[in-house]
């Protein structure tokens, strides 16, 4: 029986989380297509990859990666350092050339047949919506769980909510009332660490953002962590203070870290000037304010 690490393995010494994403796929390639450097081959997103990895992570408690741009070099290399944990991504994405995500599932390439040797941990994306698939997908949710605890890794557990068309049409979705719905179903059935989107998208005034933050904190069993996922960089600072300040244990972003330095001709130097600062000032952030995971409760 393989043995789970604790959540320390991706955390800073605070016990908070300060986790860089770089899992993108096809969005990514469509971010360098918006930035005017056109749909770039796979050795562009590659490169670009590694250069997050080697500049920014460092500066991380852990990076995640997919296992199709980059993930071998990044396990076998010693561009992260001993301080930060690797997360390979086990989703595999249903996603329209240009389009967001729509579905995912259990990527059995990962969990069958990549080694995890340096692998702290593995991420599943859910797209949540209340449709007649909603079953099928908590389904999927504990096999992934029940999958990372046989591989004896943590289990990353990233629920993204969609309305359905029946809602936009009624005029009825609630996107944070969605976030505490997809919590209270999805975060009992224990994933090690689970990951939400920031409620107001992270946006409106201070005091608001932080009582919605502690709404959803208040929904959660277990540690939990936000994404940046549609939230605007320029707000992210704040978003994650009040989530911390709301019961969050840190972030797992990638956007908001380094989205605007896509196709940036000096890559290296544009990640060092823009992406580690936000970094280093998150940290802080994170250090001060955020939960640390033991005080959440463990999952693992």
């Amino acid at each position: 029986m393989n043995t789970t690490p604790s959540l320390d393995a991706i955390a800073r010494p605070s016990g908070a989380f300060a986790m860089v994403a770089m899992d993108q796929r096809e969005s990514l390639r469509a971010m360098f297509d918006a930035a005017g450097k056109g749909r770039p081959a796979d050795d562009v997103l590659v490169d670009f990859k590694l250069a997050v990895a080697r500049v920014v992570a460092p500066h991380a408690s852990a990076f995640l990666i997919d296992r199709h741009y980059g993930f071998e070099t990044v396990r076998q290399g010693d561009c992260l350092g001993a301080g930060t944990g690797l997360i390979l991504a086990a989703d595999e994405l249903q996603q329209e050339d240009g389009g967001p995500v729509e579905e995912t599932s259990l990527d059995r390439i990962v969990v069958d047949d990549t080694s995890i040797d340096g692998v702290a941990a593995i991420k599943l994306l859910i797209i949540w919506r209340r449709d007649d698939r909603r079953a099928e997908r908590v389904r999927l949710a504990q096999d992934f769980i029940d999958t990372a605890r046989g591989l004896g890794v943590l289990s990353v557990l990233e629920p993204v909510v969609r309305a359905t068309q029946a809602e936009l049409d009624a005029g009825t979705w609630d996107a944070d009332a969605a976030i505490r719905e997809a919590a209270g179903e999805l975060s009992p059935l224990g994933a090690s660490l689970y990951k939400a989107q920031v409620p107001r998208a992270g946006a409106g005034p201070v005091e608001e953002l932080e009582e919605a933050c502690r709404a959803l904190g208040s929904a959660i069993t277990g540690p939990w962590v936000v994404l940046s996922q549609g939230v605007e960089a320029a707000n992210f600072l704040g978003a994650v203070t009040a989530a911390c300040k709301g019961g969050a244990s840190g972030f797992l972003a990638g956007r908001a870290l380094w989205a605007d330095v896509v196709g940036d001709d000096d890559l290296d130097e544009s990640l060092r000037r823009v992406s580690v600062p936000r970094l280093e000032a998150l940290c802080k952030v994170v250090d001060r304010y955020a939960r640390p995971w033991r005080e959440a409760g463990a999952n693992s």
